[in-house]
């Protein structure tokens, strides 16, 4: 074999064992994300079935229950819009508190109406929210002030035209 055969054969020796190393390294990191689904995006149906993913939001107040044997706890997850039942086995975090953000990995059980966690991980100060979490209570604020605003302009399609009295005590008079 000449020399310059032998270098080729080298290079390409390298990026067959560079290949499998980098095929090996994105499978072991695509089997450990965790995607984030908000409670609104489960409740649709967009979360996956038997797999692995995160849940985020607020603990909704008075939904904190604690079993008999001191370590399970049942609590509900929301962004607003919908709710989503969590049970956890194990220590909660310090900072988990009703009224505050969480986010917890599991999976879903019962048909997809419970949310089994194998981890739940708290706020770390008063201002903090996870930004998954943060944008999911923001896109429920916004759908449920667009649903508002629609069923005022419906109701108010309804309603009396407005008459020369009430149009000139409306704060929204023209004509100045």
């Amino acid at each position: 074999m000449k020399p310059r055969q032998k270098r080729i054969a080298l290079i390409v020796a390298g990026l067959v064992v560079l290949g499998i190393a980098a095929t090996l390294v994105l499978n072991a990191l695509n089997s450990n994300i965790a995607l984030y689904i908000s409670p609104t995006d489960v409740a649709a149906g967009k979360a996956p079935q038997g797999k692995a993913f995160r849940i985020g939001g607020m603990v909704k107040e008075g939904s904190v229950k604690r079993e008999a044997d001191g370590v399970t706890v049942n609590f509900i997850v929301t962004d607003t819009e919908k709710d989503l039942l969590v049970a956890y086995k194990g220590i909660l975090p310090d900072l988990f508190k009703e009224g505050k953000g969480v986010v917890a990995q599991g999976k879903l059980a019962d048909g997809g109406t419970r949310f089994v966690a194998s981890e739940v991980l708290a706020k770390h100060d008063e201002n903090y929210m996870p930004p998954e979490a943060a944008k999911a209570v923001g896109d429920a604020h916004q759908r449920a002030a667009d649903n508002k605003a629609k069923a005022e302009a419906t109701g108010a399609a309804g309603t009396a035209p407005a008459t020369p009295a009430t149009a000139e005590k409306s704060p929204l008079k023209t004509g100045y």
